[in-house]
Parts: C-alpha cells; structure tokens; sequence
C-alpha cells in the first residue's frame, strides 16, 4: 500500500509540474514549440479577442488584421481568433472578464470605458476636436498615448486607437440650427456627461439601450438619436428618422486593448510583437472606416433622407459651453493637451 501511495504521489507532482511548465490557462493556450537565440524556450498562445461588430465592421476588420501582424511578427507562434458580433458577451460584460484576466483581448469604445478608468470620460465631451486631422494628431501624440498607458491602473493594456467617425444628431424632425433641437426627446447613451450635453441644447435626454432606438423613433417615444454614419445605416434609423445634421458633436475614438493579467505573463519580446501589430494595424482599420462611412453615407442619402451640412458650429459651441465649463477642472489636462494638438506640426 505505502508503495503504491508513493508512486500515486509521483505522478500527482508529475502532472502539477507539467502544468505549471505549460503555462496554460482557461483562456490561453501555451506551449514551448521554438528555442530563440539565446536558446531560451519561446511559448506558442492562442488567445480570443471579443467584439460586439459584425465580422464586416471596420473595427473587426481592424482586429483581425491585427491578428494577423501578431501571427506573422511572432513567425506563428501567437494566434488570435477573434469572436464578432458579441459572442463572447456583450461591451460591459467583456470589459470585465478582459478586466479579470479571463478574456484576452477586446475592441470596444471608449465611452463605456469611462466607467472603469474615468480619464477616458474626456471623448465624450462636447465639440473638443475640431475635425479628423485634429482628433489623430491628438490620439497619436504622446498625450494620446499617456491615456491609453493609464489603463494599466484598470488591469487594462492599452494596445492603440481605431476609428469610429463623429457622431451628428438625427431626428423625426427638420435639424437646421441648434434650436431644432429644443424640446425634442433626444435618446442617448447612459452617461451622465451626454444627458448635461443634451438638456444645454434644450432637448430631453431620454437614455435607452441602442436596440430599442427603431421602434422608439418609430412610434414617437422619442423624437431623435445621435450616432455615426454606419450606425444610422446599419441601424434602419435613417428610415424613422429622416433629418440628420452633420454637427459632429463628439468623436468618441475606439480602443483595442488587452488583460494586463494577461499581459504580464509575457516575455517582453512577445508585449513588444503585440504592441507593435496593434499600432501598425490602425492605418488599415482607420482606411476600412473611411470606405464604410463613405457606403453608409451614400445609401443614407440616396434613400431622400433630408441632409444639413452644419456649417458654423460656434452657435453649438456656445450652447454646450456650461457643459465644458463642469467639467473642466476634472478634465482640465486633457483638454489642455487636446487644444495644443490643434496647432501641433
């Protein structure tokens, strides 16, 4: 019998070595198949990246051409499968098993991010970028970076920016100047920033989850939304809601990053791989998001839907000026940054 318990013993050690030396987890695959120049074992991942697009969104594009740098930087021994149209959960969900370690990577917007690192709340203030060029020269500076570089106090890596347009108000009714929208019930995200928004450009802030907005618009519950372009077209509201003005009130950029739980069980050679496949694939998802704007814009105004160039924002400006002012003094290095990006060369 002692011999017995003894062999038992060995191979229960044998088995608990084993794992410990493999490195695998539930949500990772690791094992030692290449030596590197120093004859050191490299390990081989497969890890899951979750977003809540369709595989044919610009942001899934992004993630897996990012896959596929990752793949080709690391001569195969990372893959990332990458899981559209949220079937690994949805945005709030994700952000937390990502959080937890439980889930590798994910691609989601900055705005539900604010509630897990309140730094990222700034993208969801007012008219703070002037235009496209304004927004990357910002994104891409090294305040930009500094931003996403915070995340690791949330157990987050913040791997790069992708694109996600502006976002213009749209409604039941004609948008032609800023007073259109007073009194108008106006849908928005759950954000205390976007319902101050609102209520100074006298509308009522009506927050509700994204796919209730059809049939709200539809049956009058509220009288407008906002969103980008693709969101309007892939969303049908272009059909319920047939007036849009290109304000551009917010440019709230999307963020590819990874579990820092994760993360630090990497050799640093592998963070350098995936860091660089992150940067080096915004270019392409940046280029996807153009074409897909151009498509969801030409469909939306070829279908009669009343468009109104909004050609002087100061009106606007003013109007959400108290807005700014708030939150100023909580955001006030950002915004400092983000107003020397407008002049930087």
């Amino acid at each position: 019998m002692k011999k017995g318990k003894f062999v038992l013993g060995v191979t229960a050690m044998a088995l608990m070595t084993g794992t410990i030396i493999s490195g695998c987890s539930t949500n990772q695959d690791a094992k030692s198949n290449a030596q590197g120049s120093t004859g050191e074992t490299k390990k081989s991942y497969t890890f899951r990246l979750a977003d809540s697009q369709p595989p044919d969104y610009p942001t899934t594009m992004g993630d897996k051409k990012f896959a596929e740098l990752v793949n080709q930087k690391s001569d195969g021994r990372i893959k990332i499968d990458v899981f559209p149209s949220a079937q690994l959960g949805e945005e709030k969900a994700v952000i937390e098993q990502v959080q937890l370690g439980a889930l590798d990577f994910t691609r989601v917007s900055t705005g539900p991010m604010a509630e897990f690192n309140k730094s990222l709340g700034v993208f969801s203030l007012p008219y703070i970028f002037d235009n496209d060029e304004h927004e990357w020269k910002f994104l891409q500076g090294a305040d930009g970076q500094k931003l996403l570089d915070g995340l690791s106090a949330s157990k987050f890596v913040g791997l790069a920016y992708y694109d996600s347009g502006a976002r213009h108000f749209y409604s039941r009714k004609p948008i032609t100047n800023v007073s259109d929208l007073k009194g108008q019930k106006i849908r928005v995200q759950q954000n205390k920033i976007n319902i101050d928004l609102i209520e100074a450009l006298g509308g009522s802030a009506t927050p509700m989850p994204f796919g209730d907005v059809f049939n709200a618009l539809q049956t009058g519950v509220i009288d407008a939304a906002e969103n980008n372009w693709p969101s309007f077209d892939t969303s049908n509201h272009y059909q319920v809601a047939k007036n849009i003005g290109l304000d551009g009130h917010q440019r709230v950029p999307e963020v590819l990053m990874m579990s820092k739980v994760v993360n630090d069980k990497l050799s640093e050679e592998d963070k350098k791989i995936i860091k660089e496949a992150a940067m080096e694939s915004v270019s392409y998802q940046r280029d996807q998001w153009k074409q897909y704007e151009k498509k969801s814009e030409d469909k939306v105004r070829a279908a009669g839907t009343n468009v109104v160039e909004v050609k002087d924002l100061k009106p606007w400006q003013a109007a959400v000026k108290p807005v700014i002012d708030k939150y100023r003094p909580e955001y006030k290095d950002v915004l400092d940054a983000i107003d020397k990006a407008r002049t930087a060369k």
